[in-house]
């Protein structure tokens, strides 16, 4: 593989493309008059039975149902449903709008495909029309009841098209035959065994009733086992909770110009903890290594202060200084003797982790005095005017110090929230927010959370989702699904914290002078808090699973773990081996 063709490969299974870049992506194809739509339903095809030949399920009993909308999505799956009759399958469409597209379904029925309507006011040709309403009823129980019986559902009701909840017989299909809202469990392993309960459901592009552009899941959805999508990745595909609805992700390359496109969302891999590093050359000295500045922990979360402290100082670092109390104090000594006490000069600081929030804290809090005050030198006005703000060395905001956090703050200020976190520091800007509202729509709340502050955001979660600037007045989404499910642990929000500090103090004159970098930093040091958790807990599982390209040969991978339980400590003494591989590997590819 040449190095172009490594490129458009790693930017295709590594970024995707809201739907109106998609559409543009497509339209020099199809004025070419590419036949987009039979490659489409021919790798999906293909796929299908490789299926059904890994699984040796006997095709002569097999039941193959279409679920088949009006627009070119339906289309896809009618020619799919085409050619799998042709090779003699039993294959059934349900059409569930009151059209179909004319070539696909002419191709289907010749093929030997079975077609039925459900809507009374369909145009569809050797349809029935016009019956009654509780004739539409039965319609629809047994139309819902054969493809819930089918062996293999072939989901094409909605495509990139479809926005918002579904209606009418679509919404009422997927409230029976899939979920509503809430997203499907899964383990998250790279060899997940595709499901063998039926239906075996494949979505055609994309499964009906997820938010496309968002990942949300607005209301009734069908949850795939395999879905296929066509010429780029869409962004459900990486946000959470419709990146759950997805399952495998089977990718077809169209041969989009995907490499001047701007993408939506981005995934992060090694290569952001790599160019986070910087290694140290023979002439440095421990100041221009990055020196930590903490502020966290307190006399109630003294353990804060000591796993934030001990994460930074294991995160490539040359010296940390600790401000706290004297209990906390004692505790990062213990730990860490390295540590200096006081203040002093730093390239980065890290605020918040065990830090009282203004709920639970004493008034003259010490560390909420200090946070407070160090703070106030990052506001900005709202016009960005405050030349010492944008001068100011990065800074984590995590936990306690969000609700410290100034209106408006420079870039290089990067906020740690989980959901509950965000929520409140939301609600207190005047945008009232649940929890519940940032789990449902986390690419939302987390740019919300930027265009408010304007600091670089990183909501955590099992997908973590950073936003920051593009220097174009814009903003970058990049997301991190490196961790097993063992890192929800207590203290791994602290730790995070301080691979953070350590990572922006290593670069830190860098990202104040170019602050589109804070947000890769940032992700570098996501990615490489989930490396070190995932070799902790000698664990495989990980949120993100990068989608096989169709035509090109699976990754064998002979076993894989879920691992063992761990806790922050661990991760912290798994730092060392992440950072040799994160080198070994930069080595190797240079």
């Amino acid at each position: 593989m040449d190095d172009q063709t490594a490129d458009h490969t790693d930017t295709l299974t590594n970024a995707a493309f809201d739907t109106a870049t998609v559409r543009a992506l497509e339209q020099p194809l199809l004025a070419d008059e590419v036949p987009l739509m039979r490659m489409a339903a021919s790798a999906t095809a293909r796929t299908i039975l490789d299926v059904i030949d890994q699984e040796e399920w006997g095709e002569t009993s097999l039941r193959i149902c279409v679920l088949a909308g009006a627009g070119d999505n339906g289309g896809d799956g009618l020619y799919t449903g085409a050619m799998l009759a042709a090779e003699g399958l039993n294959v059934t469409a349900i059409a569930v709008g009151r059209t179909l597209h004319d070539a696909a379904y002419e191709a289907f029925l010749e093929s030997g495909g079975h077609i039925y309507a459900l809507d009374p006011a369909n145009d569809i040709p050797g349809c029935p029309t016009g019956f009654p309403a509780g004739e539409a009823g039965q319609r629809l129980e047994h139309a819902i009841a054969f493809a819930g019986k089918a062996h293999i559902l072939i989901d094409a009701m909605t495509g990139i098209g479809g926005t918002g909840a579904l209606h009418g017989i679509p919404a009422a299909i997927a409230s029976v035959l899939g979920r509503t809202v809430t997203p499907p469990r899964r383990l998250g392993l790279p060899n997940d065994e595709l499901a063998i309960d039926f239906p075996f459901v494949v979505a055609v592009d994309t499964p009906s009733g997820i938010g496309v552009d968002d990942g949300s899941l607005p209301g009734a959805y069908i949850p795939a086992d395999v879905t296929m999508m066509f010429g780029a990745l869409k962004p459900c595909a990486m946000l959470p909770p419709a990146s759950l609805a997805c399952g495998n992700v089977v990718l077809v390359d169209f041969g989009f110009d995907v490499d001047d496109a701007t993408p939506t969302v981005e995934t992060v891999d090694c290569g952001y903890a790599q160019n986070a590093l910087r290694i140290p050359l023979v002439e440095d000295a421990k100041y221009n290594r990055g020196v930590v500045g903490l502020i966290t922990g307190s006399a109630q979360y003294p353990g804060a202060a000591v796993l934030s402290s001990c994460a930074a100082a294991r995160s490539n670092t040359g010296m940390i200084r600790y401000l706290g109390p004297e209990r906390a104090q004692n505790l990062v000594l213990q730990s860490l003797p390295e540590a200096v006490m006081g203040k002093g000069h730093v390239q980065a600081w890290v605020t918040g982790c065990g830090v009282p929030d203004t709920d639970h804290a004493d008034t003259t809090d010490i560390q909420r005095t200090a946070i407070s005050a160090l703070l106030a030198h990052y506001s900005l006005t709202q016009d960005g005017a405050n030349s010492e703000a944008l001068a100011m060395p990065p800074i984590v905001v995590d936990a306690g110090a969000l609700d410290l956090l100034p209106d408006h703050v420079p870039p290089q200020v990067v906020i740690t929230p989980h959901a509950g976190e965000l929520a409140r520091l939301l609600t207190r800007m005047d945008a009232p927010t649940t929890r519940e509202e940032v789990m449902a729509a986390p690419l939302r709340q987390a740019q919300r959370a930027y265009e408010l502050t304007g600091a670089t955001v990183v909501l955590k979660g099992a997908y973590t989702v950073i936003v920051g600037t593009d220097g174009n007045g814009g903003m970058r989404t990049l997301v991190c699904g490196r961790a097993p499910a063992f890192l929800a642990t207590a203290g791994a929000g602290d730790v995070l914290a301080g691979i953070i500090g350590a990572m922006l103090a290593q670069r830190a004159q860098e990202l104040i002078d170019d602050p589109t970098l804070v947000a890769e930093t940032a992700a570098g040091a996501v990615y490489t808090h989930g490396l070190a958790s995932a070799m902790a807990a000698h664990s495989d599982q990980h949120a993100w699973q990068t989608p096989h390209l169709y035509g090109e040969p699976k990754q064998d991978i002979a076993q894989s773990a879920c691992g063992h339980p761990i806790i922050a400590s661990d991760v912290i003494a798994a730092l060392s081996s992440a950072f040799d591989l994160l080198n070994t590997t930069a080595r190797y590819e240079d």
